[in-house]
């Protein structure tokens, strides 16, 4: 029993140890990628921007449509 519990205990430390890891590992990153993605949020913070003006034109058509009825 002493055995089993010793090697539950090193199983448990084992998974909060560091474990070496190189820490000069350099990172790459390609241009193409960065720019390509800045293009596509400003593509859907224009469609975003977009749909939110056409609903709000559309509340206040709505809007003037009612009470001037």
């Amino acid at each position: 029993m002493k055995y089993l519990s010793n090697s539950i205990k090193r199983k448990l430390v084992s998974k909060y140890q560091e474990t070496e890891t190189p820490k000069n590992k350099t990172r790459v990153t390609d241009i193409n990628v960065l720019l390509n993605r800045v293009k596509l949020d400003r593509k859907q913070e224009i469609k975003k921007k977009f749909y939110f003006s056409a609903a709000a034109s559309t509340g206040l058509i709505l809007f003037g449509l009612v009470v001037f009825s």
